[in-house]
């Protein structure tokens, strides 16, 4: 889509010269003799960037940046004004014009706040586009993905949530695991009960049971009352039960119980309590690894596993991270009263590249620092942490051997595809060529891994 550009000045010679330099580059263009005229073009025509002299006749260039200012506040401004003037051109800039012109005019100059202003307002535009599709198509309650991988996700969990069943979530740490069981919860019918959470990796043993199931007075030293569980807290809900994998032998015993019978005993007490809850569990770990370590029961294992939905490492959806950054550019610019409008194409092009180790959770934490930090409107690489700009090599990738060796083939040359299609603007033809395979081949691999 070409830029739209609006040339105000009275000079007719300097009017046409100007617009025929800026058609021969590429941009759409339209003229007007004084302010006047050039409100009427911008009604009909509704420019991008309006070029105005300062001194004409009926209306002047300061009167019609003001009015431009009022009734069609995104229309970026340059005047153009004579040496000698200069304080009239800061003026200018305080009254809301972006940039200005000293005559006589520069050819590579003017051309080039042209340029940056067009750019600017593309990002802009590209940003905004982002917000409306995350808002129609691509986010999930909070969850935010275009990739087929997201997709199927979503629809996993629109299915799986009307039901009863035990669901187990896996996925890396920051990868968003807690926010797909809320979305579970709050599309079942449990969703006007509560949603309790326990992460089962942040207390010890004898603290996670009393937590789990509740405790008698005088069950233990400082039980000066009873006390119930958060499975009891859960009645008629869901309970969800982060790092599942990190409890003790002992607990997974009675947690079997639960999930069979959906009744326990709190701690120090003979009363038995029965339930009606759903259960959630997520996990960073192999539970089948920790089954052979002697670590984890395999019958609770086949418990909690009636249902598996895997949430995936945001080095693998290099290409929501866009969407990412422009849902939280959005939520951070409210949160901080700050006015950043998008992030360039280099800046972008990095963070597509970087591999993430903390996922989704890393992303958001570098994207609030940057627009706590940043005075400016468009977030370049010399805004984000120099480590996370540093991306000039294929990610790098934890070697696991709990997949087969196809499968681990399969995701590293998936890293370094996307890696090089990022280097090359996503031209696809491009990437073939730099990584020298045919179209059609490198065509069926973005096919196969789910690049879109």
């Amino acid at each position: 889509m070409k830029t739209r550009l609006l040339i105000v000045d009275d000079e007719h010679d300097a009017l046409t010269l100007m617009q025929e330099i800026f058609r021969r580059k590429g941009y759409e263009t339209f003229t007007a003799h004084d302010g006047i005229e050039a409100l009427n073009v911008i009604e009909n025509e509704e420019p991008d960037i309006l070029i105005s002299d300062l001194l004409m006749p009926n209306m002047d260039g300061m009167e019609l940046l003001q009015e431009v200012r009022r009734r069609f506040p995104h229309i970026s401004v340059i005047v153009v004004t004579a040496h000698g003037t200069i304080e009239t051109a800061v003026e200018a800039m305080k009254k809301g014009a972006h940039d200005y012109i000293l005559k006589p005019i520069h050819l590579d100059e003017i051309l080039t706040k042209v340029s940056n202003l067009a750019r600017t307002k593309h990002l802009i535009r590209e940003n905004q586009q982002l917000l409306r599709e995350l808002k129609e198509k691509y986010s999930f309650d909070n969850i935010i993905g275009r990739t087929p991988q997201m997709q199927k996700l979503f629809d996993m969990v629109r299915t799986v949530a009307p039901t009863p069943s035990t669901v187990l979530i896996t996925g890396e740490s920051g990868t968003g695991k807690e926010l797909i069981a809320n979305a579970i919860h709050y599309y079942s019918p449990r969703a006007g009960k509560d949603f309790v959470k326990v992460n089962c990796g942040a207390l010890a043993e004898t603290l996670l049971e009393s937590e789990l199931f509740g405790h008698v007075k005088g069950a233990f030293t400082g039980a000066f009352k009873d006390k119930p569980g958060r499975f009891e807290m859960a009645h008629g809900g869901t309970i969800f039960l982060d790092e599942i994998g990190d409890i003790s032998p002992a607990l997974q015993v009675k947690l079997l119980r639960v999930l069979q019978e959906r009744e326990f005993e709190r701690v120090g007490g003979t009363e038995t309590i029965k339930v009606d809850v759903r259960v959630i569990a997520a996990t960073n770990q192999n539970l089948e690894d920790l089954i052979k370590e002697g670590k984890f029961r395999e019958d609770l294992y086949y418990r909690l596993n009636v249902i598996t939905l895997h949430v995936p490492p945001l080095r693998e959806r290099a290409e929501d991270i866009p969407l990412i950054v422009a849902h939280f550019i959005s939520r951070f610019n409210k949160e901080f009263n700050k006015n950043v409008k998008a992030v360039d194409e280099e800046a972008m092009r990095r963070l597509q590249a970087y591999p993430w180790p903390g996922n989704v959770r890393q992303l958001i934490n570098i994207v609030e620092r940057t627009i706590i930090l940043s005075q400016k409107e468009i977030l370049g690489v010399e805004d984000f942490p120099e480590e996370i700009m540093q991306t000039n090599s294929v990610p790098s990738m934890p070697i696991k051997t709990d997949r087969p060796l196809n499968e681990l083939v399969d995701e590293y040359e998936k890293q370094i595809i996307l890696k090089a299609l990022a280097e090359n603007n996503h031209n696809k033809l491009r990437t073939a060529k730099k990584l020298g395979i045919h179209r059609s081949t490198f065509m069926s691999k973005l096919k196969k891994y789910g690049i879109n």
